[in-house]
């Protein structure tokens, strides 16, 4: 499973990049926003830090509605790196816009996926990426990797290229639920992803062989 950090910030983004493990990255206005990153220059070319940090797919969100609209901010995105991959939210024209990008081989995500029926919209226009938003389903007592798991299955039966990028992950069993389903790819906090390495029986093991160590140079 590929990991991609959900995240506008340059430093979390090199820290994950650092450990050895990040395949991506996906961000959005409202990350941006949180980072104090305002006014279109500015995100272009925070888009453009990133991908100089990280040699992977960097999602890079749409904010128009229209089919046109979509279609000239995505071209745009796309010419600023190799990397970009155009974000694209789903909605019918949203739908058309991803048809169009990849009749032009442009790299999509189609974003804020909450049902299969989406996803399976989305593959059939040729979107590179879905993402289903997990944290967002568990908000509304609705379960989110039960429609992977589901997505999954469609994808599978019809040998669809798309990849499944399972979004709005929040904590460590997030990513292991996905990854125990196949989801392609993760996005979520660097926190959640530094999790996976804690557990209480480490930490204990290596105090205790620190511990002898000592004793025994003493």
């Amino acid at each position: 499973m590929k990991f991609f950090i959900d995240t506008a910030n340059l430093a979390e983004i090199k820290e994950a990049y650092d450990l050895g493990i990040l395949d991506g990255v996906t961000t959005n206005p409202s990350l941006m926003a949180k980072e104090g990153i305002t006014g279109a220059e500015n995100i272009l070319n925070h888009y453009v830090a990133i991908c100089n940090i990280v040699d992977g797919p960097v999602s890079a969100e749409v904010i128009a509605t229209d089919f046109e609209g979509m279609v000239r901010e995505g071209e745009q995105l796309a010419a600023l790196h190799k990397n970009i991959v155009v974000k694209i939210p789903m909605i019918l024209e949203g739908i058309k816009a991803i048809k169009y990008f990849a009749s032009k081989g442009i790299r999509t995500n189609c974003t804020l996926i909450f049902s299969a029926g989406q996803a399976l919209l989305a593959a059939k226009a040729g979107a590179t990426y879905i993402s289903p938003f997990l944290g967002r389903l568990d908000d509304v007592s609705t379960d989110g990797i039960q429609l992977i798991q589901q997505i999954r299955v469609i994808y599978d039966n019809y040998a669809f290229d798309t990849e499944i990028l399972a979004a709005s992950v929040r904590h460590p069993m997030h990513i292991i639920h996905c990854a125990e389903i196949g989801a392609d790819v993760m996005t979520g906090p660097l926190s959640a992803i530094k999790a996976l390495a804690k557990h209480p029986l480490t930490d204990l093991g290596l105090q205790q062989f620190l511990a002898d160590y000592a004793k025994g140079n003493k």
